[in-house]
């Protein structure tokens, strides 16, 4: 395995990693409002969250890239003021993989909290404990179960992605190419096919574990729920 896979390797795992540190914030509190609350134009927010699963992945890219541009209305923004810069940049990449991975950890997280039992938070704000402290103490750890396995699903989604990350960071060797990019690279080339089987391999054996692990922890919760 030469370099440039190495640097491929390397590269996905880092920015599958930010994705979902990115993501995780946002995707909590966006599944506590979808489980906890009823509000106008709910709907709406659903449809907005679960758009990306839907929606062609070079059609994110491009409204990414016009979002972060260095003349979008937060690229340029974000250049002048922290000297970050998102287009062809890996942490680009990091983005888009993010906001298309955004809807799986959301919908995990969400079927976790809405399964909690309202007796128990109920019971904590009760006992004088603040509507943070009910968060925090109550609904976060015993929704964790779904929040780890939306972070892996999400990791193996952000893993995968090409059409948004190609849109925004481009396909720069060592830089931005991920896996799904040295692959397509490397396709592009007479007789390259041969040479990316072993990417290949490893990025549905990374995909597989995660998955795996997913519904491992989804049944041990489930396990635990039933008392068995």
């Amino acid at each position: 395995m030469g370099k440039g896979e190495l640097d491929a390797i390397a590269l996905s795992l880092q920015v599958a990693a930010l994705a979902v540190v990115l993501l995780a914030g946002p995707g909590i509190a966006v599944a506590w409002l979808l489980a906890r609350k009823n509000f106008y134009g709910k709907w709406l927010v659903d449809t907005l969250v679960n758009l990306p699963l839907v929606m062609p992945p070079v059609v994110t890219g491009y409204l990414l890239l016009v979002l972060f541009g260095r003349k979008g209305v937060l690229g340029g923004w974000l250049e002048q003021w922290f000297g970050l810069r998102l287009v062809f940049d890996w942490k680009g990449a990091a983005v888009a993989a993010a906001v298309v991975a955004f809807p799986l950890f959301v919908r995990a997280t969400r079927v976790a909290i809405a399964g909690i039992d309202r007796n128990l938070e109920q019971a904590a704000a009760t006992l004088g404990d603040s509507p943070w402290g009910v968060f925090f103490r109550i609904t976060l750890p015993l929704s964790m179960h779904g929040i780890i396995a939306g972070s892996l699903l999400a990791f193996a989604r952000a893993l995968g992605e090409f059409g948004a990350t190609i849109m925004i960071a481009g396909n720069i060797p060592g830089q931005t190419q991920t896996i799904p990019l040295f692959i397509y690279d490397r396709l592009q080339v007479p007789g390259g096919g041969a040479g990316v089987w072993t990417m290949v391999g490893i990025s549905v054996a990374i995909s597989a574990l995660a998955l795996i692990a997913g519904n491992w922890l989804d049944q041990r919760q489930q396990a635990g729920a039933t008392g068995l």
